[in-house]
């Protein structure tokens, strides 16, 4: 018998299934005991009476579903004697109008809609839909079947028929989860049903299976390379999987999936492919890969190539070149930096040397800075990676190789970029930072040299740069020499004033001063306002050139000249300092300068590098109190300058943070001895004067304003800027403006309010010495009086402790401990992670070293951070432990004449001795004092105090009966006698119900009886 379709069911219906269909026969097997029955279709007594198969249940409900397994026509044949004629398994009807049966026309097995002849009238809508689903299953229309039964759903949502035949018309769709809601509901319609059931745990078994290969790294890499290389993909899908690929691209198991799965080759396929998005996407996973993986990273570095890398960071479009940026900062940070992966014998010995990797590297980041086909941004970008990765970061490391390679080799090339002058037509392409930049490495590369043979071989190196530009006939060279000239005054100055000296070169900035070429005066002044920073130097420009600014100042129209002028008139003005009597202009000049360089920073018609040149000058010019005063009267002019410091134009922040240190009068000021002042008085020697608005009512008004015209957002935005020009030199300046703007414990709420808590970290982290103390002091102050939830939310809270700790070193002020451990008695008092955090600070010594001090608010501060440490189970095993006086310590402090002392001591004691029962022994031995002070907690005048020596008796009736006894007989029972019996009001509530639940334990000991 040649069957033409069949399918098999499975122990589902009491036994194994068969269902065939031929061309005239039904043949139903029982693959158990039951017999084999076959029927004839021609003499099919339920064919005879014109009726399929459909009806209702034994108990009167509709039912009857298809069996799973006969996925054709979904009949249910049951073999045995009750299958009578007209009805079908378990009293099921099988002769209903409309019914569906299998018709020997056409394609053999397929279902047809046939309407009995007897009963011509119309099937109600939801029968139709039913049917006419089964009938689009048969015939393999699973679209259409899923559709026939969400219309019958649709009419009434019970159809357990339409829900079971959408369930199976879903599942082969692949839709296997709206599958097992169906079955689902089908199950909770008829929760006996063990067909329903079974289905729901194979759903089950396919979903799960389906999630695992989804959600495997292997399947999900390749499902997103597929994704991604396919043209035809939508845009949305393929934004995700790049966005996928990233986040896979970040972590270890992910890196190494893609890696082993031939992501590097597929990732240079999304490089060639020249879209924006794909490279892009290709690049943040490429750094992803080569964070912290040496092997890795040199794979990677070899199949991409430097050349290539390099080009990618040269195009013009900013997000690129940053992404290019910190790829290149993820390979020499894996090659130069330690690897995540460990190496152990054999394998050690095939970790390959990396130094010819990153010296090729170095010399293709120098070939791009003279470049003219690499765009502004990659230059940028190139010199901010030589600037974070060639100089030393620690100047106690002897090997400087890396710099002289550069001076040797890239030297020239950075004095290039420096002396580029923006307007003449052979300028390279350039961004308003990129001269800054290069001047900064200048600067680092010279601060990296480590004796005077390689600074002489530098300082040659400049002069032959310079003096090879000198050119009668060539102008533009000229031009380039002196904006060279100009660049170096802004890096390395001792050597800038070295080369002001070279013959000829003030003579050329004089002369080009005079120039009718409005391009040349621009160059001229830049280069004499940069010159003039040294009084000497100012002294001779003031004698020799300010006659000729004036009258540029006077003559030209060109509004960029002018405001450079009038910052260079500006500069020479200030050169005094903030000396009152060493003023350079008469009276009332600088103000009149100030007042014109606020009028340009206001008006927002002039450029952004322009106006910038109006903050320069008030750099300068708010030395003088005066100045600084109306500077912030006029609010205008202030938010001016904040806005231009949230600009991408970074060259601004020295002039910004400069300006506000001076405004605040944050600079270090020189103690005047009176006895010195005498004498240079007497030896006629120039005396400085302090100006009358530069004392504290004029700075503390200052500093208000400043916070109300919003300088905390401008701070915030500063710290952010990552950059080179953001340098430790003036995140020092900024954090001194923290610090003076933290003074007035009434301004700390609103500095944090604006973010300035969370700014401060990264100054207290990174920076000079001086400015991370200072950074760590105006943590300090917000720490000691804010919320840390607040103040520095989330794990931030974290990095607040370091800097307050490394604020207790005794080389610091004291105010600096003061106020350190104030904010670190606040921070221990919010979780014991944080105390756990302070303990491995090894802040514990240095607070129990201000625990001895004489100073009493030290001393107060410090026994209060100990009261909240002690909470923390290390610290307490500190005191279990044999062999120190920590315990006698806090115990002889409880005997203090100082109540606050005394309250804190007794806190610590109180926690303590409730912790540890040893602790309320060893307590008795650690001093013979320990009764009476025991006994004068326990009468205190304050009540907190008092609450605590009563806890304190408590803890140690309840350590042991001897100790108990020998408490009882001691003074110490009349106290609590006299204590206990007192009527409790409010505030004596506390100290009352401690005295008796020491009297209840003497009791519970037999040692004293109640009165009855």
């Amino acid at each position: 018998m040649v069957q033409s379709h069949w399918l098999r069911q499975e122990n589902l219906l009491g036994g194994g299934w068969e269902v065939h269909f031929e061309a005239g026969w039904l043949t139903q097997e029982c693959s158990g005991e039951q017999p084999h029955r076959r029927v004839d279709r021609k003499h099919c007594p339920q064919r005879e009476n014109g009726r399929g198969r459909s009806g209702t249940a034994e108990g009167g409900r509709e039912s009857a579903f298809p069996a799973p397994g006969l996925q054709g026509c979904h009949k249910e044949l049951q073999p045995g004697p009750e299958a009578h004629q007209g009805q079908g398994p378990a009293g099921h009807a099988l002769s209903e109008p409309g019914s569906l049966w299998p018709e020997n026309a056409g394609s053999p097995g397929c279902l047809k809609l046939e309407k009995s002849a007897s009963n011509p009238r119309p099937m109600p809508w939801k029968d139709r839909n039913s049917s006419g689903a089964e009938a689009a299953q048969c015939q393999e229309s699973f679209v259409q079947a899923a559709s026939d039964a969400s219309r019958a759903i649709d009419i009434n949502s019970s159809d357990i028929k339409a829900l079971y035949r959408r369930c199976q018309a879903l599942e082969h769709l692949g839709k296997l989860d709206q599958a097992f809601k169906d079955v689902q509901r089908c199950a909770t319609l008829e929760p006996r049903n063990q067909n329903f059931q079974e289905t729901l745990r194979r759903l089950n078994t396919s979903i799960q299976e389906k999630l695992r290969v989804q959600f495997s790294t292997d399947s999900r890499v390749q499902k997103m390379f597929e994704i991604l290389l396919d043209e035809n993909s939508e845009a949305d899908k393929r934004e995700k999987a790049a966005n996928n690929l990233i986040v896979l691209g970040r972590e270890e198991a992910g890196a190494e999936k893609i890696f082993q799965n031939n992501g590097v080759a597929l990732l240079l396929q999304l490089l060639d492919t020249k879209k924006p998005e794909l490279v892009l996407a290709a690049v943040r996973t490429l750094s992803g890969m080569c964070s912290g993986h040496r092997a890795r990273a040199t794979v990677i570095l070899h199949a991409v190539r430097i050349d290539r890398i390099c080009s990618l960071m040269a195009v013009e479009n900013e997000e690129m070149s940053l992404a290019v940026c910190n790829l290149l900062q993820a390979i020499i940070d894996s090659l130069s930096g330690d690897d995540k992966q460990e190496h152990r014998g054999k394998e050690e010995a095939l970790v390959l040397d990396t130094k010819k990797d990153l010296k090729q590297i170095t010399s293709h980041l120098l070939d791009m800075l003279v470049s003219k086909k690499v765009s502004g941004q990659g230059r940028d970008q190139a010199l901010n990676l030589l600037n974070k990765n060639v100089p030393r970061k620690d100047l106690a490391i002897h090997d400087n190789s890396r710099t002289i390679y550069v001076v040797d080799n890239g030297l020239r090339k950075i004095l290039k970029v420096v002396g580029q002058v923006p307007d003449l037509p052979s300028c390279l392409p350039l961004t308003d930072n990129t001269r800054m930049l290069a001047s900064i490495l200048i600067n680092k590369l010279y601060d990296d040299l480590r004796c005077d043979p390689e600074r002489d071989h530098f300082r040659k190196i400049c002069e032959e740069y310079i003096t090879g530009k000198f050119d009668p006939q060539d102008m533009d060279k000229n031009l380039n020499a002196i904006q060279t000239v100009s660049g170096i005054l802004q890096g390395p100055f001792d050597l800038g004033n070295q080369l002001l000296g070279l013959k000829g070169v003030m003579e050329m900035m004089v002369a080009l001063c005079g120039s009718e070429r409005e391009m040349d005066q621009l160059v001229a002044v830049e280069a004499l306002i940069h010159a003039s920073t040294k009084l000497s130097r100012a002294t001779f420009i003031i004698t020799n050139g300010v006659s000729l600014l004036k009258q540029i100042y006077k003559t030209t129209k060109n509004e960029k000249i002018k405001i450079r002028t009038l910052v260079g008139l500006c500069k020479l003005g200030s050169a005094g300092g903030t000396d009152y009597g060493l003023r350079q202009f008469a009276e009332g000049s600088t103000e009149k300068l100030a007042k014109q360089c606020r009028k340009w920073l206001c008006n927002t018609a002039i450029d952004t590098r322009t106006r910038r040149w109006a903050v320069e000058g008030l750099a300068y010019l708010t030395l003088d109190a005066d100045v600084k005063d109306d500077f912030v009267q006029d609010v205008p002019a202030l938010q001016a300058m904040f806005e231009l410091a949230k600009t991408s134009d970074k060259t601004i922040l020295y002039s910004v943070a400069t300006t506000l240190v001076n405004c605040t009068n944050s600079y270090d000021v020189k103690e005047v001895i009176p006895e010195l002042v005498q004498l240079a008085k007497f030896s006629k020697q120039h005396v400085p004067e302090e100006h009358p608005k530069d004392k504290k009512d004029f700075i503390d008004m200052r500093v208000k304003r400043l916070l109300k015209a919003g300088v905390i957002s401008a701070l915030a935005c500063m710290v952010k800027a990552d950059s080179a020009i953001l340098t430790d030199q003036t995140k020092e300046l900024l954090a001194r403006v923290f610090l003076a703007l933290c003074d007035n414990p009434k301004d700390r709420g609103t500095i944090v309010a604006q973010g300035g808590g969370k700014a401060l970290i990264p100054l207290a982290l990174e920076g000079t010495d001086v400015g991370k103390v200072k950074a760590a002091h105006a943590l300090a102050k917000i720490a000691a009086v804010s919320n840390p939830d607040i103040a520095f939310p989330g794990e931030r809270v974290y990095e607040v402790v370091r800097p307050l700790v490394s604020l207790l070193d005794t080389q610091r002020d004291g105010l600096q401990n003061y106020e350190a451990l104030l904010g670190l008695t606040n921070l221990s008092g919010r979780s014991d992670k944080l105390r756990q955090k302070i303990f491995k600070e090894r802040a514990l010594p240095d607070i129990e070293n201000y625990m001895f001090e004489n100073h009493d608010q030290l001393r107060q501060a410090a026994t209060e951070c100990m009261c909240n440490m002690v909470l923390n189970k290390e610290v307490q095993e500190r005191f279990l432990a044999d062999g120190n006086d920590r315990l006698k310590l806090v115990v002889l402090l409880c005997g203090e004449d100082d109540d606050k002392v005394q309250n804190a001591a007794a806190g610590a004691l109180a926690m303590l001795t409730a912790a540890h029962k040893k602790l309320c022994l060893k307590m008795t031995q650690v001093t013979t004092q320990w009764l009476e002070i025991l006994q004068r907690l326990c009468l205190h005048d304050q009540l907190s105090v008092q609450h605590r020596g009563l806890v304190i008796a408590y803890n140690l009736l309840a350590a042991d009966a001897e100790l108990a006894k020998k408490l009882v007989e001691s003074e110490l029972l009349e106290i609590l006698t006299v204590v206990g019996k007192q009527e409790p009001d409010e505030k004596k509530a506390e100290v009352v119900q401690a005295a008796r639940e020491c009297l209840i334990k003497c009791m519970d000991y037999g040692f004293i009886k109640p009165v009855s």
